[in-house]
C-alpha cells in the first residue's frame, strides 16, 4: 500500500513520459527512423565542445582541486561568484556568490523554494497552460495550485483573472518566460503590470508575496527578442535556472537559484533554502558540473540549429491548415487540435507515426504540444506524415503538395 499523496500521481503518471514510452514501442515495430517523436523536451544539439574540454581537464586537476567532494549546501563559492557576475554583466543586477544555490536543476529549485516558502493551505497560481509537475512541486509541500484560465489568443497571461484571484491566502505566483509548451515570451509591458498588481496586493493583504520565475529556456529566443530579467521589476521575485537547455545537459542536473538582497528577509530565505537543499535530500548539486560551469559560464547556445527547426516545423504546419502562434522562444509549438478532444487528436497521430502531447496535461485542452528539439531531418522526413493527417482533418490547404524534401 503506498501512501494516498502518491496515489493520484500514480494513476495520472505523466502523460510525456508515457508519450515517450509509447515512441519506443513504436520505433521496435517500425524502426527508429519512421518514427516522429515530439513529445519529450530533450535537446538534441549536442553540448558544446567547451564542456567536454572542461570535464577533461577537471579531472586532470583531480589532485589539486576538490572535483567529488561535498561542499556547502549552497555550492562551491566560486562557481557561484562565477555565475553572479555573468549575470550582473548580462542584465544590469547587483548580486554575489551569497545570492545564488547551486540546485539539482531547476526542477530541484523549485522544490526546494515551495518547501522553505509554503505553510498548509497556502496557494500558489500559475497561468494556463503550465508545465504539467508544478502542480506536484506545490502541493507536495502542503500547498495549494490556483489556476489562471489560458489567454488564447496572445498566450501571454491573463492579469485580470490573475488580480481576481490572489488572496490572503496567496503565497507565490509561478511564472515561466520562454513558456512551455506555447513558446511565448512574457513581454516587458506584461511583466510591468503583473509586477504592479502584485505590489498593490502585498500592499492590501500585508505580508510579500512571492514572484517565482521557471528560466530553464531564458537563452532560447528568436528574432532578437528580449526577455525581461524579473528581479529587476519586482523585489520579491525568486529566479530559477538550468543548464539542461543552454548547455544540452538535461541529464547532468545542474541549475541554480537566485534570491536577491532586495527580497523581503532575504537572509533568512537563503538560509532555509540552503538547508532544505540539503534535507530534501539532494545535499549539494552535483559537484563535477558546478565545476564545469564556472569554466561554460558564458559559452552560447546553439540557437541557430533550433531556429532552423522552428521556421521548418511551424511554416509547414500553417500551410497545411494547422492553427498555431509562431514561438518566440523555447523549442515548443503549441498546436490547436482540429477536433475539441485533442486526445482523439493524438490517438489519430499515432496512424502516421507521429507522438505529441496533449495540452490537457498543460491544463489547456484543445491543444497539442510538439517539441522541434530533434533532428532537422526527422523534421524534413515527418512532414508527408504531418500532411497525410491534416488531409484527414480536411484542413485547408492540405490537399496541396508541399512534401519536397526542405534543401539543407
Amino acid at each position: 500500500m503506498i501512501a494516498e499523496r502518491m496515489e493520484a500521481l500514480v494513476k495520472n503518471n505523466s502523460a510525456i513520459r508515457a508519450m515517450f514510452e509509447e515512441g519506443n514501442r513504436l520505433a521496435a515495430l517500425y524502426g527508429r527512423e519512421n518514427v516522429f517523436d515530439f513529445s519529450l523536451g530533450n535537446p538534441n544539439v549536442p553540448a558544446p565542445p567547451q564542456v567536454r574540454q572542461a570535464i577533461l581537464d577537471i579531472l586532470e586537476e583531480e589532485e589539486s582541486t576538490m572535483v567529488h567532494g561535498y561542499m556547502s549546501n549552497a555550492g562551491f563559492e566560486d562557481v557561484r561568484q562565477a555565475i553572479a557576475d555573468s549575470l550582473n554583466r548580462r542584465f544590469g543586477i547587483h548580486v554575489s556568490a551569497k545570492n545564488l544555490i547551486m540546485t539539482v536543476g531547476a526542477a530541484s529549485g523549485l522544490n526546494i523554494v515551495f518547501k522553505s516558502l509554503l505553510n498548509p493551505g497556502e496557494e500558489v497560481i500559475v497561468f494556463a497552460p503550465y508545465f504539467v509537475e508544478y502542480r506536484a512541486y506545490v502541493t507536495g509541500y502542503g500547498g495549494k495550485l490556483v489556476v489562471i484560465s489560458p489567454n488564447l489568443e496572445t498566450f501571454q497571461p491573463n492579469l485580470s483573472e490573475l488580480e481576481q484571484k490572489i488572496t490572503p491566502k496567496t503565497r507565490a505566483v509561478i511564472v515561466n518566460s520562454p513558456h512551455n509548451p506555447t513558446g511565448v515570451v512574457y513581454s516587458e509591458e506584461t511583466i510591468q503590470e503583473l509586477a504592479a498588481i502584485l505590489n498593490k496586493k502585498e500592499k492590501e493583504y500585508g505580508h510579500p508575496i512571492f514572484l517565482v520565475s521557471d528560466e530553464p529556456y531564458r537563452e532560447l529566443a528568436y528574432d532578437g527578442v528580449t526577455v525581461p530579467y524579473l528581479t529587476k521589476y519586482y523585489r520579491n521575485t525568486i529566479v530559477g535556472y538550468s543548464y539542461s537547455k543552454s548547455l544540452s545537459l538535461p541529464g547532468e542536473r545542474i541549475g541554480y537559484l537566485v534570491i536577491p538582497d532586495e527580497l523581503e528577509d532575504s537572509e533568512t530565505v537563503i538560509s532555509a533554502i540552503t538547508i532544505a537543499n540539503r534535507v530534501i535530500g539532494c545535499v549539494n548539486a552535483p559537484s563535477l558540473m558546478q565545476r564545469v560551469i564556472r569554466r561554460c559560464v558564458d559559452v552560447e547556445v546553439n540557437l541557430e540549429a533550433y531556429d532552423r527547426n522552428r521556421n521548418l516545423l511551424y511554416s509547414r504546419l500553417i500551410q497545411y491548415g494547422f492553427e498555431c502562434i509562431k514561438p518566440q522562444g523555447a523549442f515548443y509549438l503549441f498546436v490547436k487540435s482540429p477536433v475539441p478532444n485533442e486526445m482523439e487528436f493524438c490517438e489519430a497521430a499515432k496512424k502516421y507515426n507521429i507522438l505529441f502531447v496533449p495540452g490537457t496535461s498543460f491544463d489547456c485542452p484543445g491543444y497539442v504540444r510538439i517539441a522541434y528539439c530533434v533532428s532537422y531531418e526527422m523534421i524534413q522526413r515527418s512532414l508527408p506524415a504531418f500532411q497525410k493527417l491534416a488531409e484527414e482533418y480536411h484542413l485547408p490547404g492540405s490537399g496541396s503538395c508541399h512534401c519536397e524534401i526542405e534543401k539543407q
